[in-house]
């Protein structure tokens, strides 16, 4: 009996508290509708100020906890926002809005666990939340369910249509997936209702400028300076722009006027090491990027990058040691190689340089290998069993197991990564990888396949062009990269393999069209790219133009093979200085042996 009146009084309890409290009294209701407000157009000061007057009234603390918390995560103060979230203590009608915010401070402090656990406490009381859901897939994200991540960007989209940072979220992963253009759209529908949301216009003028829309994304940047003057990334976007016109000076005021606000981002630490080196401040260009390269190991843009400013500011000791390694490689870039054979002729060592010089000489085009990893192998191998599922341990220890032909142990990390992150991206790729250096073409293609779902970087589209050759499918590789190129336009790769397709083909005016955009876009200075571009303008009957791009080859790398061969063949298609030509056909067959334009060109100049 005394337990049936127990559990009765209990029932009651479970129901009171379960029930929403009474309203609150206006002179408290108000300040927190107010602070709502200012939530929603994320002014954190502005919600804090009237969370205040809200506590002055006497408002109980359960019921701003969840909006007080949320203004100090708008300010950045995650220890004040962690004093009002962490207890959990929330009103039944903000308990959904405080779990929601709590899984977000988690995820900022990179507790994912903990933040999964948070989120599915605001999903029991509000399943619908469109913002919820965005924040579900940014740590799905986060925490390599790319493809989960997706599924909860359409679920928020579901609940509410016309959530801007959904529309944003989705636009955000249709770009990784389907390119610049497919998430301009969903760019444009958010700005029709938030037209002066800083967010979403960072996003729309950075697609812009990706589509080669410059006018229009310069526009952008303006009205983002506008509504925030100090806004750090529209300068960025200036600067990137100014960058590629070749206005130097420009793009570092622009740059100078971020401050130090994007010393957090790598793509403005980039930028800002480039723009010092073309200015001549090769020490400062260093500094600023070798810690970026340090974390980013897998970036050939931004490594060798650092190898040039590390030769043009003389320190030729830290050069070496970072850099001989991967000259070492028979993968290693014509243009380190060549950086690290004028370091060594300037420190008075021909003998060391010359087998450099050859090698870039020979400019052959290597096969794809494992990218080198710093760290020994049984160090990453230590790093792997403490946390198999994370792409940081998983990833650089499969590369170095495949560099070491221990393929038996590089398939079952691989496997082990791909049954924990089911849904990754990455761990989708490096089964691919895997597969594929172990001569299974099909099956790199699948897995390769299911990652571009999610995520389709350039470094995947080049890895699939080999799976679809070893695979005997070069007409799909054509057509995947004809889609990949319309998809992401500024996609230099993408281009330059296009270029060769078409030129297999024999589309020679299609591949001259190609390869004249990448020299308008910073490629005057690439031997091969210019060699292949002379090869197209002679099949495509101008012969002037063709000259003009072998002498530049030529100018720059007197060494080249492919560059003598370009301007021999050239010479020999003009009928000018026919023994020059006959020299330079001579030296391109003693660098890189003899080929069926060697012979064509030697038949032309025999007539």
């Amino acid at each position: 009996m005394r337990l049936a009146r127990f559990l009765t009084v209990l029932g009651l309890a479970a129901v009171l508290i379960a029930a929403p409290l009474a309203a609150l009294p206006d002179v408290q209701q108000g300040p927190i509708n107010a602070a709502r407000s200012a939530l929603q157009k994320g002014d954190g000061i502005a919600a804090e100020a009237a969370l205040r007057n809200a506590i002055k009234a006497g408002a109980p603390r359960a019921a701003i906890a969840a909006w007080m918390g949320e203004a100090f995560l708008f300010q950045g103060d995650l220890l004040k926002a962690r004093e009002w979230l962490g207890p959990g203590q929330f009103t039944p009608e903000s308990a959904g809005r405080g779990w929601r915010a709590l899984g977000r401070l988690e995820r900022l402090e990179g507790n994912l666990p903990a933040a999964g656990k948070a989120y599915d406490r605001a999903l029991s009381y509000t399943p619908r939340d469109a913002q919820l859901w965005v924040d579900i897939g940014r740590l799905r994200y986060l925490g390599g369910e790319q493809i989960q991540a997706v599924d909860a960007a359409e679920r928020a989209l579901v609940a509410e249509p016309d959530n801007v940072r959904a529309l944003e979220f989705r636009a955000q992963l249709l770009r990784d997936q389907s390119g610049w253009a497919a998430a301009l759209p969903l760019f444009e529908r958010a700005l029709e209702l938030a037209p002066e949301d800083l967010s979403l216009l960072s996003g729309y003028a950075a697609t812009l400028g990706e589509l080669g829309r410059t006018t229009e994304m310069l526009a952008v940047t303006r009205k983002m300076i506008e509504v925030a003057p100090k806004h750090p990334y529209a300068f960025y976007l200036q600067a990137v722009l100014a960058a590629r016109a070749g206005k130097i000076d420009l793009a570092r005021n622009l740059l100078a006027r971020t401050g130090d606000r994007l010393q957090t981002m790598p793509a403005g630490l980039e930028l800002q090491g480039l723009l010092e080196l073309e200015a001549g401040n090769a020490n400062v260009a260093a500094g600023l990027l070798e810690p970026l390269a340090q974390r980013q190991g897998a970036n050939q843009k931004l490594q060798l990058l650092l190898a040039r400013a590390l030769y043009e500011a003389g320190d030729y000791g830290k050069l070496h040691e970072r850099y001989d390694a991967l000259a070492a490689r028979p993968d290693a870039p014509a243009y380190l190689l060549v950086l690290l054979a004028r370091a060594l002729e300037e420190q008075g060592n021909r003998a060391a340089a010359a087998p450099l010089l050859d090698r870039a000489a020979a400019a052959t085009i290597p096969a794809l290998m494992p990218i080198p990893e710093r760290d020994p192998i049984g160090v990453l191998a230590l790093r792997w069993n403490s946390a198999p599922g994370v792409p940081e341990t998983a990833v650089p220890y499969v590369r170095s197991l495949l560099a070491a032909r221990d393929m038996r142990g590089a398939v079952a990390v691989a496997e082990r990564f791909r049954q924990l992150r089911p849904g990754s991206s990455e761990a989708l790729a490096l089964w691919g990888d895997v597969a594929l250096a172990s001569g299974q073409a099909g099956a790199a293609l699948q897995a390769y396949d299911q990652s571009a779902q999610v995520r389709f970087p350039e470094t995947l589209l080049l890895r699939m062009g080999e799976a679809f050759d070893k695979a005997g499918r070069g007409r799909d590789a054509m057509i995947v990269t004809a889609n990949y190129l319309a998809a992401f336009p500024g996609s230099r790769l993408a281009a330059r393999m296009a270029a060769s397709h078409r030129a297999f083909t024999g589309d020679w005016a299609g591949a001259r069209a190609l390869l004249e955009n990448l020299r308008q876009r910073g490629g005057n200075r690439d031997v091969r790219l210019l060699a292949d571009l002379s090869l197209a303008q002679l099949r495509t009957d101008d012969v002037k133009a063709a000259r003009e791009s072998a002498e530049r080859a030529y100018a720059l790398q007197r060494g080249s093979g492919v560059a003598a061969q370009a301007l021999g063949m050239a010479l020999a298609a003009a009928g000018e200085e026919p023994q020059r030509a006959r020299d330079l056909l001579d030296k391109a067959r003693r660098i890189g042996g003899d080929n069926p334009l060697l012979a064509e060109a030697r038949t032309q100049l025999a007539k």
